[in-house]
């Protein structure tokens, strides 16, 4: 018996075939996707996110609390990748060496997102992932769900005591972790201010630092920038005024605008005045700056030797750095000398010379985030000699009675305390004590020499060693 067919379906009736669309394109979000841009520039060019972020900014069209956030990822990101890295190591089945770079940018932001803001975890982890699908594809975005979810079980509290040396047995190097330093930069630290107050300084280093300005002298007071800009005046600098951390780019404040004020730090402010403040014997009408690129405290020793009716000479070797000397400087009685400070050519017999000497930069991290994995333990050595040659450089330009300013960002020992004992050794000038010249600032500790901490002083860590040549 023949089986009964049935009919086939006229080909008219068939449902038509779907056509393939094209994959629907992927959001990612423009101010995570900015922060890990400027990442990139950071590792890829040596950029400095602080000079690296802000076009993007401006080119994205992101302002406002947009942009305050992205600030935040960024810095925040640079400042604690150590501690970063080591969480997303933990949390991956490969070794950071072996992984995208691109990725590890993404993965950095995404973690810092979990670590240190109060960003929910679920858009922390989905913004990050969207931006690794949008940048690198599915099957990275699907390795850095996996990363980012395993590093959603700890805060970083957890991820600290898991991760990091025993306080008892390794106490510089667990408060390293805890505070994202280098561990060598640790060691610096405990070298120079001790262990007890190691926790207190790279905290203070960790943190987001207040923006400072200097009122120009002769153009406005110290009270009437703080009443423009809303600001406060500084508690140690006649000149200074502090604004809270995040309060927008000073320079578009208009008294920085109008060249009025300028943005530096209360810190690098004293050990310029430190220089002015010992009474001399004779003449004192003709100053040097150095180092004086790029330009800050040239600008300030410049307004106070103009109002007396002398003159600061300005020495730079980057003709860039120059050029911004010449700008900071306008209408001072200012001559800025392009050469080498350690041979400038020029006469020597000035009265006070500053020497603001290039230096590992350790007591400014907070104020460039991506500079304390950016230095290494070997650039200490090319720098130390370069700062014993500008030390002694100095020196000789300085007519007999007259004061030489030795001052680093840095409280690094070889780059201080070495450096000062090495020229005093090799020349015979006497080191004065420079506490009674930083009035009203406490905690100055032994001397003769002065060291600034963010912990004590709100300042960055500057170094000032005064030294008098014999009459």
């Amino acid at each position: 018996m023949n089986e009964r067919r049935r009919p086939s379906r006229p080909g008219k009736a068939r449902p038509p075939r779907r056509k393939s669309s094209p994959p629907r394109p992927v959001d990612a979000d423009p101010v995570r996707l900015v922060a890990v841009e400027t990442l990139r520039a950071v590792r890829e060019r040596d950029a400095y996110a602080n000079l690296a972020l802000p076009p993007l900014l401006k080119q994205r069209r992101i302002s406002g609390r947009d942009a305050a956030l992205a600030t935040e990822l960024t810095y925040g990101a640079c400042r604690a990748q150590g501690l970063l890295d080591a969480v997303i190591d933990d949390c991956s089945n490969r070794p950071l060496s072996e992984m995208d770079p691109k990725l590890l940018d993404a993965l950095r932001i995404g973690v810092y997102q979990l670590l240190r803001t109060r960003i929910p975890a679920h858009a922390a982890v989905a913004s990050t992932v969207d931006i690794v699908r949008f940048e690198s594809g599915s099957k990275l975005a699907g390795f850095a769900n996996a990363v980012l979810r395993s590093a959603t079980e700890l805060d970083e509290q957890g991820w600290i005591e898991k991760l990091a040396p025993a306080r008892s047995e390794d106490p510089i190097g667990h408060l390293a972790m805890r505070h994202a330093h280098p561990r060598w930069i640790a060691q610096a630290f405990a070298d120079a201010v001790g262990l007890d107050e190691l926790d207190a300084a790279l905290a203070a280093d960790d943190a987001r630092p207040a923006v400072h300005l200097t009122a120009r002298p002769g153009e406005i007071s110290a009270d009437e920038l703080a009443a423009i800009t809303g600001g406060d005046p500084a508690p140690y600098s006649p000149y200074g005024v502090r604004l809270e951390a995040g309060a927008g780019d000073p320079g578009d404040l208009e008294p920085v605008r109008e060249g009025f004020a300028s943005v530096q730090d209360e810190g690098s402010q004293l050990v310029a005045l430190a220089l002015t403040r010992p009474e001399l014997t004779g003449p004192d009408l003709r100053w040097l700056d150095l180092c004086a690129g790029p330009g800050g405290k040239a600008n300030l020793l410049g307004a106070l030797i103009t109002m007396d009716g002398g003159t600061l000479d300005a020495v730079e070797q980057a003709p860039h750095r120059a050029e911004l000397i010449r700008q900071a400087t306008e209408g001072l009685s200012v001559n800025v000398h392009v050469g080498d400070g350690r041979d400038p050519g020029l006469e020597p017999g000035y009265d006070r010379v500053l020497v603001d000497a290039p230096c590992t930069g350790l007591g400014a991290l907070r104020r460039r985030p991506e500079a304390r994995w950016r230095r290494q333990p070997s650039d200490v050595g090319d720098l130390t000699k370069l700062q014993r040659e500008l030390l002694l450089s100095a020196i000789g330009l300085t007519r007999p009675g007259g004061v030489v300013a030795y001052v680093v960002c840095s409280p690094h020992l070889p780059e201080t305390e070495g450096v000062v004992s090495d020229a005093i050794r090799r020349t015979g000038v006497t080191q004065l004590d420079a506490r009674p010249y930083f009035p009203d600032v406490p905690d100055l500790g032994d001397g003769p020499s002065v060291q600034l901490w963010p912990h004590r002083h709100g300042t960055d860590a500057m170094f000032c060693a005064l030294l008098q040549i014999p009459a």
